[in-house]
Parts: structure tokens; C-alpha cells; sequence
């Protein structure tokens, strides 16, 4: 019998994780530099905790169960987790609270046949406790960063305000209004043609629908609809984090009033990052604004504002793999110690822990023996190992370097 992974699992082997680590490392470098402090939440979560938020489907939930027959998940995203975890582990803290997390995530597939995966590897920020503009700015700035720190350069942002676009549906009635959201979101302009709509919100749901392209020009247009005082007010809110980004930054930026989820989770801006390579456009990762996510998990239901994003590293590799800018092989070992025979074992030992205890990164590997010296030479040649140390009983070492 051979024995294989489960569908949808996958094992990664020594040059795969130096990539993933590479990646990984980057970021995380960033994230310090913006004062940003790692968490690590549970694997496991309760079934209702996953589903409090709203934004995720049971179907796409790996579900478990314990001895008392609890209904247990396997977390399909971190967002959730986070704010279970901001208000029953952290009250009393301090905001804003800069959170990051660099981990895996599950989710079902319901595609078997092809081994799709259901296992993937996130890395993301949750900034809690603050809203308004300079927060928006911060996390949508910190985005551009991590994706300087990884040299990916050609890549843009698509940027919604779900509550812009939420208010705007509200004219529709509400029979149909769910059905107009749904159309929006899949950029489907045959369901709203067949929807029964008057003409006049049949035109307005077109309007909504092409709510994207150049940010001034959208702007224009969203403010030429007959919007009340505080629609005004987010569309101006909206227009001044578009001028801060536009300065601060030169990426491109597509303003898209379209981008709309299906599920009421995003209270406010939203946004997509997709790459243009030789590949083909892929989105990177995706955030945005939950102001009354914590309020359901909160004891009192009192609600604190969120926002972040998720980076997908499976993606950042493709995107990366392309630019050829990943390593390509593991680290090669800095020395190899070898014993000239048996009464040097100690001292061997002893010398590659001396050359260890370096201030710096050494890698050293310890020869194991029963080999002569020209296998053992050609071991460190074929692995790129820098230099041999050849130790004897009495500790004294020859060096050879291996050119």
C-alpha cells in the first residue's frame, strides 16, 4: 500500500518552506516596523463563533466534533477568531490594539475529484479600536508596504466602501433588493435586465453597477445621484482617503462602488489587491472595514471598530515565482566537522558547538562516520558546504576550505 495525504492536504518539503519563510520573514518585518504585535489564536473554534460574524458559509467549514458534542471547525480565516479573542481575552487593553498573524487556514472544497486544496497559509493584520480616515489610510498603506518588502511591483488596488454602496441599495424594494445586491456583486447585468424593476431602478441599479474605473470620475458620478446628508458625507470621507492615498502612494488605484459582498460585513471601505504579471492577474489578498463584528462576540454587545486585510502567501509565491525573485535552493550548511577517528568524538562535538555559539547564524553539520575523506569531501562539495574541519583526539583542528 502506498501511503498518500488526504484530499485536499499537501506536505511541504525543506525548499518549499525556505520560500514560504522568505516570504513570511518580509512581511513580518514590516509589520514590526509599523508596531504591529503577533497573535496566535486556536486552530479550533466553536461552529457558532465561526458563524457570528456572518461572512462565512458552513459549507466551506472542515467541521469537527468533541466528546460533548460540541459542533467544532477548523478556522477558514482569522478575522473571526481575532475578534473572539479582542473581547473575552484582552478587555481592559488599550486601543487601538495593532494585531498581525502569519498562519494557516482551512476550507472545504467542494471539488474532490481534482485534490483541490483545503489547507492554506495567511498572513494579515487586524487594527481594532479605531476608525476613521487615518486608520483606513494606515491599513491600506501598510498593504503597499508589505508588497515594496517583497518587490512585487506590478500590482493594483481596487477600492470599495461597502456602506456607500449598502445606502445606495436602499431604494430598491425590499423583495428584490437582495437579488439587485447579489447582481452587483457578480457584475451581472442579465439578472438586473430580467429583475422586476421600474425602469427608473432598473437604470439605478446599472449606475450602481458601473460605479468603478478612475477615481474622480466615479466620484463624479456617485455625487450627481440624489444622495442625502450622510451618503455626502461618506462619499466626502471616501473622496479625502482617495487624495491621502493617491499622494502617499504610486500605485494605481481603481475606485470600484460595485465591490460588494453578498453578506452585510464590511461596514465601510473594502478592498481587493491583484497583481498584473506574465501570469495573468491574481488577487493577492483582500480587507476592509467590519465596525460591528466585535459587538457580536462582545458580553454587552458593545461594538469596536476593526479593520484589516489578508494576504494569501500561496499567491505572493505565484506572483513572486514569476520574477524569479524566490530562493531556489535550501541554505547550504557553513561547515562540516568530522572526527578523524574514534577517540575524537568528543572533541568533534565539542568544536562544532564552539563554531554554533557564534554571535551569527553558523550552520554546522556533524560528518557521522564510516565515510573516507574523499566521499566526505565530495558530500560537502555536492551540498555547498563551505568548510571541512578535520578534528582530532586532542582537539586540535586542520581547516580546508572546499572550493
Amino acid at each position: 500500500m502506498v501511503y498518500q495525504p488526504p484530499a485536499g492536504a499537501r506536505d511541504l518539503l525543506p525548499l518549499d518552506v525556505a520560500q514560504k519563510r522568505w516570504i513570511e520573514d518580509r512581511l513580518q518585518q514590516v509589520f514590526h516596523r509599523w508596531g504591529y504585535h503577533r497573535i496566535i489564536t486556536s486552530t479550533l473554534e466553536r461552529i457558532d463563533t465561526l458563524m457570528a460574524g456572518g461572512a462565512i458559509q458552513r459549507s466551506t467549514v472542515i467541521q469537527l466534533q468533541n466528546a460533548e458534542n460540541e459542533e467544532l471547525g477548523l478556522r477558514p480565516e482569522l478575522t473571526a477568531s481575532i475578534a473572539r479573542t479582542a473581547v473575552t481575552r484582552m478587555a481592559g487593553v488599550t486601543y487601538p490594539q495593532r494585531l498581525y498573524y502569519n498562519t494557516n487556514v482551512f476550507q472545504r472544497s467542494s471539488d474532490y475529484r481534482r485534490n483541490q486544496p483545503q489547507e492554506f497559509y495567511q498572513a494579515g493584520v487586524e487594527l481594532l479600536g479605531a476608525g476613521g480616515l487615518l486608520a483606513d489610510a494606515e491599513v491600506v498603506l501598510l498593504l503597499a508596504d508589505c508588497l515594496q518588502a517583497l518587490s512585487i511591483n506590478h500590482w493594483h488596488l481596487i477600492l470599495g466602501e461597502a456602506g456607500i454602496t449598502q445606502s445606495l441599495l436602499q431604494v430598491f424594494p425590499a423583495n428584490v433588493r437582495n437579488q439587485v445586491r447579489y447582481a452587483i456583486a457578480h457584475l451581472d447585468r442579465i439578472a438586473i435586465d430580467n429583475l422586476p424593476l421600474t425602469e427608473e431602478l432598473r437604470s439605478r441599479a446599472r449606475i450602481i453597477l458601473d460605479l468603478r474605473g478612475n477615481s474622480g470620475d466615479v466620484l463624479q458620478k456617485v455625487s450627481s445621484l440624489d444622495l442625502d446628508a450622510s451618503q455626502q458625507e461618506a462619499v466626502n470621507n471616501l473622496k479625502s482617503l482617495v487624495e491621502l492615498l493617491e499622494n502617499r502612494s504610486k500605485f494605481p488605484l481603481i475606485l470600484d462602488l460595485s465591490l460588494i459582498q453578498t453578506f452585510d460585513y464590511y461596514t465601510g471601505i473594502s478592498f481587493e489587491v491583484v497583481s498584473d504579471t506574465g501570469s495573468g492577474a491574481r488577487v493577492l489578498g483582500r480587507g476592509g472595514r467590519y465596525d460591528q463584528l466585535l459587538g457580536q462576540y462582545h458580553p454587552q454587545g458593545n461594538n469596536i471598530p476593526g479593520i484589516g486585510f489578508a494576504l494569501s502567501i500561496e499567491d505572493l509565491y505565484q506572483a513572486l515565482d514569476y520574477s524569479q525573485q524566490l530562493p531556489q535552493t535550501t541554505p547550504a550548511s557553513n561547515w562540516l566537522v568530522v572526527a578523524e577517528n574514534n577517540n575524537a568524538y568528543d572533541a568533534a562535538f565539542a568544536y562544532a558547538e564552539k563554531l554554533r555559539n557564534s554571535t551569527h547564524l553558523v550552520r554546522v553539520e556533524m560528518e557521522l562516520g564510516g565515510q573516507d575523506a574523499e566521499v566526505i569531501r565530495q558530500y560537502a562539495r555536492d551540498r555547498s558546504i563551505a568548510q571541512i574541519a578535520w578534528v582530532k583526539a586532542d582537539g586540535s583542528t586542520t581547516i580546508e576550505s572546499n572550493n
